[in-house]
């Protein structure tokens, strides 16, 4: 097993009712809040409201700031962040899904360094582009998340999208881990059908993705990976088919922390090249992060690692999915049948012609996969040197 280093230094606070607490543990950290959100369906679902009477009740100011899109713009960032300058906000709440807490990280983060967020985007430590604004320091921040999907309630890593040139690309440091998180399993209520699953396809992604191309010896790791994929694929038809199911809602909010943490990812020297490819799409044409990845996970696997590593493949059919030919090519091919089967009973089958996407399109969809997904090395990292000619072929195969 290749060397790691662990930090997990949020908080967790796990448990139906765990909202109430955001007023108490607010009071720790400061006095005014930046209040982020989506509005809409927090609005709608009470949970700003109640979250608004907690604070106030514990005698911490919230500043309402909820113009969070989906696929998060740096501009909101940026207006979010010169609203908490204005305020003298000495502390940031996210409550919604990840777009929501993705943005209130880095309004965090720049509500001190008061530069622009796309400064944060034209590099990072792993050398993306050639200009980098260093991520030192930002305000504390307290994470709710309402959709059980991209784990960013508790981990150092935020995405946006500078929507004038259409980038959509990650951030990452220590600074921007989440002081606390409340994980309330009923906040997840009032997600509907069609965003639960999609959201199932995310947290499916974050597990597949390193365990499928992970440097030998991980077994720890392994077996971690291969219990949360089984709980998801058991889980997520049931949350579609009763959203208030508290046993099915629990276990895919806290899946989708564990899946994008150390305990699933240390030591396998690997990360997540299938996001890598998501991104441009919803950077250009705004569909969901888990609409775009469900489209493209199966012929990432027939045309990447059914060649490249067939027997993590059959590995993961055989242990979450009930694949059992010996052959490791063969039970590779069933697993993504079994994947495919899921995802119809899920019903997310779409193609991206569905959504609008030109066909002339694609060429430029994946020439920004390569050049920010890979970092200034001309492909993206994965089993083997993702290449432009793979990433169009990809696109290509789910038009």
């Amino acid at each position: 097993m290749i060397p790691y280093e662990v930090s997990f230094p949020t908080r967790v606070l796990f448990g139906c009712g765990e909202l109430t607490k955001i007023g108490s543990e607010a009071a720790k950290l400061g006095h005014k809040a930046l209040l982020v959100t989506g509005g809409k369906a927090v609005r709608a679902a009470g949970i700003l409201q109640r979250a608004i009477q907690y604070l106030t009740e514990s005698n911490v100011t919230p500043v309402l700031y909820d113009r969070i899109e989906p696929n998060p713009r740096t501009s909101s960032v940026d207006a979010g962040a010169a609203l908490a300058r204005e305020h003298a906000c000495d502390l940031v709440i996210a409550i919604g899904g990840g777009s929501v807490m993705d943005a209130a990280k880095m309004i965090a983060l720049t509500a001190k360094s008061q530069r622009p967020a796309y400064d944060y985007m034209r590099g990072n430590p792993n050398g993306l582009f050639a200009q980098l604004a260093t991520i030192t320091d930002a305000l504390p921040i307290i994470t709710v998340p309402t959709v059980a999907a991209t784990g960013s309630e508790a981990n150092e890593k935020s995405v946006l999208t500078h929507w004038d040139t259409h980038e959509k690309s990650s951030m990452s440091a220590p600074a921007l881990f989440p002081r606390t998180a409340l994980l309330d399993p009923t906040l997840t209520y009032s997600v509907p059908p069609r965003v639960t699953a999609e959201s199932s396809a995310d947290i499916f992604s974050h597990l597949f993705e390193a365990y499928l191309i992970s440097a030998p010896g991980t077994h720890v790791q392994d077996g971690i990976t291969e219990s949360l994929i089984r709980q998801v694929v058991h889980f997520a038809p049931i949350a579609v088919a009763e959203p208030e199911h508290e046993e099915a809602r629990s276990t895919l909010l806290w899946a989708s922390t564990l899946a994008i943490s150390p305990f699933t990812l240390a030591g396998r020297g690997a990360g997540y090249p299938l996001h890598q490819l998501e991104h441009p799409l919803s950077g250009h044409f705004d569909i969901s992060h888990g609409r775009g990845l469900s489209i493209l996970t199966l012929p990432y696997f027939r045309q990447i690692i059914a060649h490249d590593r067939p027997d993590r493949l059959a590995r993961m059919g055989r242990q979450c999915f009930g694949v059992t030919h010996p052959d490791d090519q063969q039970a590779a091919s069933d697993t993504i049948d079994a994947v495919a089967a899921w995802f119809a009973r899920l019903g997310i089958t779409e193609r991206l012609a569905d959504f609008g996407i030109p066909h002339a399109a694609l060429k430029t969809l994946a020439e920004d996969a390569i050049r920010i997904g890979g970092r200034g090395s001309g492909s993206i990292a994965g089993s083997r040197p993702i290449t432009f000619r793979d990433v169009l072929a990809i696109y290509e195969a789910c038009y």
